[in-house]
């Protein structure tokens, strides 16, 4: 039971401390949908995704309206759109009909242009990925991710290659919106299949024919919670008050998802406790870690304090919910946290930097703004790095980077809103065009061998 003390608790947390609900994610699976002609695939992934979320944003609405809590985005994950269109042999059939009934359910984003390529490519996967510059800069709402590299299955250096050649034309396509396109391409290693977090989200193979699943966020909670009970003190009381506000954090979730899936008749999938940072002050990640001493975000103890906050946060997490799952952790991405754009301005954080702290935290490389004349093979070797630190970590990282044209270090980025801006980081000038150009697959590391 949920006694007075924590009701005020809750109320306080909202009104003071900017907790919300990050999104309600209704999963959809779309393998019903599949047709060899492409006009009847449209209408079958269109009918299908409207009628099933036809109710989500009107349940969305008056969840926040009864328990006061603010529900951010209201957003649709669907099955791997390579997975689909497959037999029609034309992924944009998909892109499209997915933001034709995003525009009509009125859902923020709806993520799932989505390959799954960690072991090789088939030519519909290879398809798709060549599609993402025609159907980010065409669609509004579809956001699209590419699953490079697993921990069982190696790393394939094809796929990043044609990733890194496809987030350079993204970018040129999108130049008049400071290559906003890129924002809505995740490129993954060890991607899971529940997460709720755009743009990242899709409704994986092995989940069922739908389900509700929750973000939730509380950056601005647990950095209060450490002003006032951990000042000074040592690391395992900053720990065990990180852990108690991520219970706390995670019980609103739970309250939020279980409402959600009863009223919309669709099964709780889970609660991802993400700490997912807006630009707004007293939302951040970064004045989280810079609350345990740090002068500014990316000096030295950074990723060690990363490490403590994100363990804290999943094992206080863990024991509020059953079904925790997602990404479940701290999210660094830089436009979308005041502390980080800060740091980064200042010269304190770097991108190098950023690379070692994904080793202990959720997701990886997310929202970094480079220069507009950073190569295609310099992206891919960037995300080559990234999903090797995923593979051999047993963990998912992701890259999600924007490539500015016209931009150089010292210029800056303006998305607005959750997007926020982000300074334009320095990236090495040397050349990793030979080691792209090789190609073929990265084995898997001996860790992978479990059975």
């Amino acid at each position: 039971m949920i006694n007075t003390s924590e009701i005020l608790q809750t109320v306080r947390m909202i009104t003071e401390e900017k907790l919300d609900i990050r999104t309600i994610t209704m999963g959809i699976s779309l393998y019903s949908c599949i047709h060899p002609e492409k006009k009847q695939l449209y209408d079958r992934i269109y009918d299908t995704i409207t009628r099933r979320a036809e109710h989500l944003v009107e349940v969305g609405e008056a969840l926040e309206c009864e328990f006061g809590i603010p529900i951010v985005n209201k957003r649709i994950s669907v099955s791997p759109a390579s997975m689909i269109t497959a037999a029609c042999g034309d992924p944009m059939v998909a892109a499209r009909a997915m933001d034709a009934a995003a525009k009509t359910t009125g859902v923020n984003y709806i993520g799932g242009y989505t390959a799954l390529v960690q072991k090789g490519l088939t030519e519909n996967d290879r398809r798709l990925i060549e599609s993402l510059p025609e159907a980010l800069s065409e669609t509004e709402r579809v956001c699209a991710s590419v699953n490079v590299a697993s921990t069982k299955a190696g790393i394939d250096m094809d796929a990043i290659r044609l990733c890194g050649e496809a987030i350079k034309e993204i970018a040129e396509r999108t130049k008049d919106t400071d290559a906003s396109g890129c924002m809505k391409l995740v490129v993954f290693a060890n991607a899971v299949e529940d997460n709720p977090f755009m743009a990242g989200a899709f409704h994986g193979p092995g989940e069922g024919e739908s389900c509700i699943n929750v973000g939730i966020s509380g950056p601005g909670v647990v950095k209060r919670a450490l002003e006032k009970e951990a000042q000074g003190a040592p690391f395992d009381v900053v720990a065990e008050t990180i852990k108690r506000t991520a219970f706390k954090i995670t019980r609103v979730g739970q309250l939020i998802a279980r409402e959600a899936s009863t009223r919309l008749g669709v099964p709780f999938g889970i609660v991802d406790l993400s700490l997912a940072p807006t630009p707004a002050m007293g939302d951040s990640v970064a004045h989280i870690l810079e609350e345990m001493g740090l002068e500014a975000c990316g000096c030295p103890g950074t990723t060690a304090a990363l490490a403590l906050l994100n363990d804290a946060v999943k094992k206080g997490g863990v024991m509020a919910s059953s079904q925790v799952g997602g990404l479940s952790g701290a999210f660094i991405p830089v436009s979308e946290d005041i502390g980080m754009i800060n740091a980064a301005r200042s010269g304190a954080l770097c991108l190098e930097k950023l690379e070692a702290m994904t080793c202990v935290c959720s997701v990886g490389l997310d929202m970094i703004a480079v220069p507009g004349t950073t190569s295609a093979a310099t992206i891919a070797a960037i995300i080559a790095d990234e999903a090797a630190i995923g593979m051999v970590n047993s963990k998912t990282t992701a890259v999600r980077l924007i490539p500015a044209p016209g931009k150089d270090v010292g210029d800056e980025v303006e998305f607005g809103g959750l997007f926020g801006r982000a300074p334009i980081m320095r990236v090495s000038p040397y050349s990793s065009e030979a080691f792209i150009a090789r190609g073929g697959r990265i084995p898997a590391p001996l860790q992978s061998l479990k059975n």
